[in-house]
């Protein structure tokens, strides 16, 4: 039996929320999910409850959170960077909650304007108050490189990460490659120590800005992970990590487990439909490959 790899799509969220210029419509970002479901998606992270004056494309967050709800199946995620948000996600039916910090002091002043610790005393206590059922996505960004800290070492990095496994015995962390600067070889060490000392609950957040996306995604498979976050077309980019482009294209990550004969559960004629739909989205970057190359595109 062959394994199985999750995608969890992030294009609706990640990918939208860096461009600039005329606001993405509720409807626009909606038929991006309905596409990405038809693929056979049925993970997502789907919008963010943040202050429209923060964020100006997350705007219309419960209206998208709605409509995924009446697709049989999908499990949405939102992010909630503080109680307020919090409060909007479970009272809008949100299925899985996304906190989120940084590992690097400069980053995460950049992106919540707070320290580390302020920011993980109030995402502790949201843990605790989460209401049973409701699941949750501990997001640590920066993990292996941060635009204003450098290289992050190793263990520094993993101490945050001890911190967060203690919260909850069995809530998902993601590690992320919020500027796309990671090496395999390091997100190899970092997530083979993270799933020896503390099991098989971590996902990868990979970003493309180097070209080296899929090497690293591949490269946390190969350490034991079996979640992943990518975007359709390959876009987006953190609006507060200065240089970060794209996210890992869902299209390009889904080829590759698809070669390796893993399953992923997405058709891939109908993924290239939605990857197509995202990469148009006015004011997007698009990336990723698989787009470009003809013999994929006339693969069954």
């Amino acid at each position: 039996m062959s394994e199985t790899a999750i995608i969890s799509e992030v294009a609706p969220r990640d990918g939208i929320q860096s461009i600039t210029g005329a606001p993405v419509t509720t409807e626009a970002k909606i038929a991006l999910i309905r596409a990405c479901y038809d693929a056979g998606i049925r993970r997502m992270e789907v919008g963010s409850f943040v202050s429209p004056k923060a964020i100006p494309q997350m705007a219309g967050t419960e209206a998208v959170l709605a409509a995924c709800k009446t697709m049989p199946g999908l499990e949405s995620t939102v992010l909630v960077p503080n109680r307020r948000g919090f409060e909007t996600a479970i009272a809008n039916g949100a299925d899985r909650l996304g906190f989120f910090m940084s590992a690097t002091a400069g980053h995460n002043k950049a992106n919540l304007n707070r320290t580390r610790e302020e920011s993980f005393a109030e995402l502790a206590k949201l843990v605790q108050d989460t209401p049973k059922g409701t699941l949750i996505r501990f997001n640590l960004s920066c993990v292996f490189h941060c635009p204003f800290d450098g290289v992050v070492p190793e263990a520094e990095a993993l101490d945050w990460v001890e911190r967060i496994v203690a919260l909850d015995p069995e809530m998902e962390i993601a590690l992320a490659d919020t500027t796309g600067n990671a090496s395999p070889d390091q997100v190899g060490r970092v997530f083979r120590h993270a799933i020896r000392a503390w099991g098989k609950r971590f996902a990868f957040h990979g970003h493309d800005t180097y070209g080296m996306g899929v090497a690293n995604v591949m490269a946390a498979w190969e350490a034991g992970c079996r979640v992943f976050d990518s975007a359709a077309g390959g876009i987006g980019g953190c609006p507060f990590a200065p240089g970060a482009t794209g996210n890992v294209a869902t299209e390009d990550v889904v080829w590759m487990f698809r070669r390796m004969g893993v399953k992923t559960g997405v058709e891939w004629n109908r993924l290239l439909v939605a990857a197509d739909m995202a990469a148009a989205i006015p004011g997007a970057v698009p990336g990723g490959r698989m787009r470009a190359v003809p013999a994929a595109r006339q693969a069954a």
